[in-house]
């Protein structure tokens, strides 16, 4: 913790900028700025379809709890042709909008510094979003210092963070095979089948992915069994075949972070470089 303070120090009389999301990766990032930079600290947080609406009402409640300034920036990634095909590299036309965004508030202060919650272990998965980040100078403490997941949940406790042990949500297009194309009704279905699951009373990791009219849902492997004792199969079944889904299936093995990125996993990780221009025009 002493080590991620001394980090920031060098923002010193910058306006610090987060691309927060709400999880807590991004919510850790905007706790430390906040607290060292309470009247130069800013979380910016993208309005977007694919962005459930509980996580939406999530990241604004606790960005409050924080205290910090809070944005909300309406984003259109499913107007890209590139995003809405769905290809593997889909996220990194997702962050390039993103943070265009994040650029052009950072372009109105004197200083700026854009921040994300990119830890140690997102490098080791595949996540085409980082290089989007990269090109327009995001920083990223988090990674930056090696902090892992795990460690990011304990200084995240220490800190009073009560959603410190919140489940990774990223966002809906991730619950598609790359290469089905993405559409505001088919990320609003994946929505509503996870909201009817959580309002059964399911708590922690869980995942409804889309194959075509197809929904199957992950939960991790050895919680089935409780799944199975809350939710009434049969009931399920009918609720998402209003939604949409001709078949309902549970994955029997299980849920796994970065499931779809089975097989496309580059040879190394990625590492981030220590330094970067502020305020950086993306390449062309």
């Amino acid at each position: 913790m002493i080590e991620l303070k001394q980090y920031f120090q060098q923002f010193s009389g910058m306006q610090v900028i987060i691309a927060y999301s709400g999880g807590i990766d991004s919510s850790l990032v905007a706790k430390v700025s906040f607290d060292l930079f309470p009247h130069h600290s800013l979380a910016v947080t993208a309005q977007s379809p694919a962005l459930p609406p509980d996580e939406l009402a999530q990241a604004i409640s606790q960005a409050q709890f924080i205290g910090i300034p809070h944005r909300l920036v309406p984003t259109n990634e499913l107007e890209d042709a590139n995003y809405a095909a769905n290809p593997i590299n889909r996220c990194y036309f997702c962050k390039s909008q993103l943070h265009s965004k994040l650029k052009a508030i950072a372009q109105t202060f004197p200083q700026a510094v854009v921040l994300d919650g990119v830890n140690a272990d997102d490098l080791q998965d595949y996540r085409p979003g980082i290089q989007a980040s990269r090109e327009y100078g995001v920083r990223s403490p988090l990674a930056e210092l090696g902090i892992t997941k795990l460690e990011v949940r304990q200084i995240a406790k220490t800190l009073g963070l009560y959603w410190w042990d919140k489940p990774a949500q990223p966002c809906l297009s991730s619950r598609f095979p790359y290469g089905e194309p993405i559409t505001k009704a088919k990320l609003e279905r994946v929505g509503k089948a996870e909201a009817y699951i959580r309002a059964q009373g399911w708590k922690g990791d869980l995942r409804v992915r889309s194959r075509g009219d197809r929904a199957t849902i992950e939960v991790p492997p050895h919680r089935i069994p409780e799944f199975l004792q809350l939710i009434n199969f049969s009931t399920l079944t009918a609720v998402f075949r209003s939604y949409g889904f001709a078949e309902t299936e549970l994955d029997p093995t299980g849920f796994r972070s970065g499931k779809l990125n089975q097989g496309i996993l580059p040879n190394t990780p990625l590492s981030v470089p220590t330094h970067h221009p502020f305020n950086q025009t993306p390449a062309q």
